[in-house]
């Protein structure tokens, strides 16, 4: 029973994914419903027959507080698609402060960006206009829908219209 399965909240916002075999749990113990499946398959026992669950959604409400995702070097990479947002290049990766901290600039979300060795060095202790440096894309504070999405890898269909995808 391999494979994920969206968990929406009763009110169908996105909270995690999990395992198929959690899913049917769910299901199975009345927690959840199901609401997409795959067409085609089960989860087959001796004396019942599931189908295979693509988007569950809890029966009841479970209040989440702010889903905060964690400001860290993986997550800076992850969100920046592991690429350096002067050139391009994914060799080397590190992780640049827009605004050097020598010049007050803080860790923050809107001020980090993935950066190879080669750029970071080359920017040095100014910012990306005085070295003449472009940003490739502008920094932002990712949210938990978004890394559910680069988590998964390939989405189904099913998945899209609550990931604000379709």
């Amino acid at each position: 029973m391999k494979g994920q399965v969206l968990v929406l909240n009763q009110d169908f916002s996105a909270l995690t994914v999990c395992s198929v075999e959690r899913a049917v749990v769910l299901v199975l113990l009345r927690k959840a419903e199901v609401v997409a499946a795959r067409p085609g398959r089960f989860v087959r026992s001796p004396s019942m027959q599931l189908p295979w669950p693509s988007v569950v959604r809890l029966k009841w409400y479970v209040r989440v507080p702010y889903k905060h995702i964690m400001l860290n070097r993986r997550n800076i990479l992850r969100r920046d698609g592991y690429r350096c947002q002067y050139c391009g290049s994914r060799e080397n990766l590190t992780v640049d402060h827009i605004i050097p901290r020598s010049r007050g600039g803080r860790d923050t979300w809107e001020n980090l960006v993935t950066a190879c060795t080669r750029c970071n060095n080359r920017k040095g202790n100014r910012t990306p206009e005085e070295a003449g440096m472009k940003l490739r894309s502008r920094p932002f504070r990712p949210s938990h829908i978004m890394f559910i999405r680069d988590f998964v890898g390939t989405i189904d269909d099913a998945w899209k219209p609550y990931l604000f995808m379709a």
